[in-house]
């Protein structure tokens, strides 16, 4: 493998973190507005805590699927950008527009008329602090209003993609922080009752994100269509939203594997949340607890492993291979580098944290406590983990990266925690640990797969040829 200079790598990371760095940011304030969230639901007690911490893993798999939906297309968005090819970044455009019309047409189905049941997936732990009932009314009630919200976040999702497919991430994060200062302020109004606005509770938590979600999508379109000059692709992105069969086709292919991908690890990360509430129903509103707070770290890795994805993917499309190897090992480690210094942010203020929740159990707080400290030590890993899947993934090898992410998260990951809820009597800290111990496995065989170079692969033709 040739080397590539230190110049070469510094531009490289340049060009991987002016993506990221909007994506961080938006999505960091994002997540604060969840972790204000929580803290603001926290005040209405422990079983509204674990109603909106349910629903936040329901919604959690629907939010996977649509990216799922549209990650497909957006493989081929990169590289038509790279290729210079505007006619084939609006055709992707519109195939996310049928995936997300699809997902969310599904989404709405199984939400609606399975509502309790996927509920009470979540409340076969025993506990004798928490009142059951009382817990599925609140998520009930916080549920069939965030319903309302599935379609603006998914269309937000196609337009924020393709416009950072197009090296343009700037806007969605300001659309982004628009719709956080929405959703704060209504948060505020709605849950308890200022200003003349009625005392809501969860329903109010609700109803100031689902506002928020169509707030982002109207910011988003207006810009982005205001400036259809420098954004060829949205000039007559309506006029149909057929696309012909050759191009169809083959983005579909690779876009079922993503997408059936995404929602079955989103269905794998809510199962194993489900298995750890057998150990007691306080796991969680303590896992929501700690992932408002890991969440609004995990953006550094989380929009990293996106941003080498679009970089890896440019650099394909463009036919741009040479040092390809080494400048994508060259980004795993620097995003793995990053995550470090995240680790070392919990665990100092993991302990300090979960103590804001004051109105929530003290077992619920200490268990808190106990998932950030050891979440932050997988940081590193997971930060490696999430740069390899997104470039195997850049190089369209959609079935490969099923098996290394949703596979192996059920057939493994699922099972083994199954087999040691079911067959020990390991307290929850260690089971968790074990789960997420085992990510070490896919580490390694991404590493293998990378080196070997089986994603190194052109999808888009030069537009010479």
């Amino acid at each position: 493998m040739s080397k590539i200079t230190r110049a070469e790598k510094k531009a490289l990371y340049g060009s991987a973190l002016a993506i990221a760095l909007p994506m961080m940011l938006q999505n960091g304030i994002t997540n604060a507005v969840g972790l204000v969230d929580s803290l603001m639901v926290g005040t209405l007690g422990t079983e509204s805590v674990t109603g909106v911490s349910i629903c936040g893993q329901l919604i959690f798999v629907f939010n996977l699927a649509i990216f799922g939906a549209i990650s497909g297309p957006g493989i081929f968005g990169a590289q038509y950008f790279g290729n210079r090819d505007i006619e084939g970044v609006r055709k992707t455009f519109r195939i996310k527009i049928w995936a997300v019309l699809f997902a969310v047409a599904i989404g709405l189905a199984v939400f609606i008329f399975n509502d309790t049941w996927l509920i009470n997936l979540y409340m076969k732990g025993e506990t004798v602090k928490l009142d059951p009932i009382l817990t599925m009314e609140k998520a009930k009630e916080y549920l069939h209003i965030m319903l309302a919200g599935l379609l603006p976040f998914g269309l937000t999702q196609v337009y924020a993609s393709t416009l950072r497919e197009n090296s343009e991430s700037t806007m969605p994060m300001v659309a982004g922080l628009i719709s956080v200062a929405t959703d704060v302020v209504f948060n505020y109004l709605l849950i308890f009752g200022k200003f003349g606005f009625p005392a809501l509770g969860v329903s109010g938590a609700a109803i100031a994100t689902v506002i928020a979600r169509f707030v982002e999508l109207g910011v988003l379109v207006i810009w982005t269509h205001v400036r259809r000059a420098k954004f060829e692709f949205v000039q007559g992105i309506y006029r149909t939203l057929l696309v012909e069969r050759k191009i169809l086709i083959p983005i579909i292919r690779k876009s079922i594997p993503i997408f059936i991908n995404e929602f079955l690890w989103a269905s794998a990360i809510a199962k194993l949340t489900q298995l750890y509430s057998i150990r007691g129903l306080e796991v969680v509103p303590a896992f929501g607890i700690s992932n408002a707070l890991t969440n609004l770290l995990n953006v550094v890795f989380v929009a990293m492993g996106s941003a080498v994805g679009i970089v890896i993917g440019q650099m394909l499309g463009a036919g741009k291979t040479e040092n390809i190897k080494e400048k994508a090992f060259s980004l795993m480690w620097f995003t793995a580098y990053l995550s470090t210094g995240l680790t070392a942010l919990l665990i100092l203020i993991g302990p300090i944290f979960p103590r804001a929740y004051k109105d929530v159990d003290e077992s619920v707080r200490y268990m808190a406590t106990s998932f950030i400290l050891i979440t932050s030590v997988f940081f590193p890993l997971w930060a490696f983990l999430n740069a390899e899947y997104f470039i195997i993934r850049s190089g369209g090898k959609t079935v490969i990266t099923f098996f290394m992410d949703s596979g192996f998260s059920w057939l493994v990951t699922v099972l083994g925690v199954f087999l040691v809820c079911r067959f020990t009597n390991w307290n929850i800290y260690w089971v968790y640990i074990f789960a997420q111990g085992l990510d070490l496995l896919k580490v390694l065989f991404g590493m293998y797969l990378i080196n070997k170079g089986v994603w190194i692969t052109n999808l888009v033709k030069n537009k010479k040829e």
